[in-house]
C-alpha cells in the first residue's frame, strides 16, 4: 500500500478519484489546493503526489516548483486539462515526474502511479546487481531508471527513459513521432504528437550539460527522429 497525496479543487473528481485509488489498495490523502497540499506533505511523507495544474491559492506548477526548491524529490503525477504543449513541457520543465492530460480514464492514472511507484522502489532497493543496457558512453539501469552518459548521472523522468529506451533499442533506426509516442506512453491518452519535439529537446540539453558536442539524437527531417548508430 502506498502513501498517494491527491490535489484537485474540484470536489466531485477528487472524491472519484480518491475512490478509485482506494479500491487499487492505495492509502489517500486528499487536499483541495496546492497550499494545503503542502500541509498535508508536512504532516507525512506521500509515495507519490497527483495533482491538478489549475487550482485557486497554490497551482500545479508553482507547487511543484516549491517542492523541487526545497529538496523534495517526491514523484510528482499533474493533471492537465490545459490543450497547451507549452504548458505541458512547462511543468515537466519545473521537475514534474509525469502528467495525464483531462480528460482521462482512472486507469492511465493508475499505470502512471504503478510505473512511478516501482521506480521507486527499484532506487530504494539494494537487489543483486542493476540491469544495464550500454551503448557506447551511454549506460541505462532499466530497474531503477536511471541514465549514465560519459560516466555522469543524467536526471530524466520516466517518460524520457522510455523515449531513450526506444530510440537506443535500434540505432539508426527512424522512429516517427506517431511510434515514439505509441511506445513511450504505452496506453490511448491523447497527447499531441509534436510534444515530442519538447521531449527530444529537453533530453538532448540534459545530454549536452555533460558533453557540450553531444550528437547522438538525430532528427529525419519529415518522419521524426533515430538515435545514430
Amino acid at each position: 500500500m502506498a502513501r498517494i497525496l491527491l490535489i484537485d479543487d474540484d470536489p466531485g473528481l477528487r472524491e472519484a478519484l480518491g475512490m478509485a485509488l482506494e479500491d487499487a489498495g492505495h492509502d489517500v490523502v486528499l487536499a483541495s489546493d496546492g497550499r494545503e497540499g503542502l500541509l498535508r506533505l508536512a504532516e507525512g511523507r506521500a509515495a507519490v503526489v497527483v495533482s491538478d495544474v489549475n487550482m485557486p491559492h497554490l497551482d500545479g506548477f508553482s507547487l511543484c516548483r516549491r517542492l523541487r526548491a526545497q529538496g523534495d524529490t517526491v514523484p510528482v503525477v499533474l493533471l492537465t486539462s490545459r490543450d497547451s504543449e507549452i504548458d505541458e513541457a512547462l511543468g515537466l520543465d519545473l521537475g514534474a515526474d509525469d502528467y495525464v492530460t483531462k480528460p482521462f480514464s482512472t486507469r492511465i492514472l493508475l499505470a502512471r502511479i504503478a510505473a512511478l511507484l516501482r521506480r521507486e522502489e527499484r532506487r530504494a532497493a539494494p537487489g543483486t546487481g542493476p540491469v544495464h543496457r550500454v551503448l557506447g558512453h551511454l549506460s541505462l539501469d532499466e530497474e531503477r531508471m536511471e541514465l549514465r552518459y560519459a560516466q555522469a548521472q543524467v536526471v530524466v523522468t520516466v517518460t524520457e527513459f522510455r523515449m531513450i529506451e526506444v530510440l537506443t533499442e535500434r540505432p539508426g533506426i527512424v522512429w516517427s513521432r506517431e511510434r515514439l509516442l505509441d511506445r513511450v506512453r504505452g496506453d490511448d491518452s491523447v497527447v499531441a504528437e509534436r510534444l515530442v519535439d519538447t521531449y527530444i529537446r529537453r533530453l538532448r540539453r540534459k545530454f549536452e550539460a555533460v558533453d557540450p558536442g553531444f550528437d547522438y539524437i538525430e532528427t529525419v527531417v519529415g518522419a521524426g527522429y533515430r538515435w545514430r548508430g
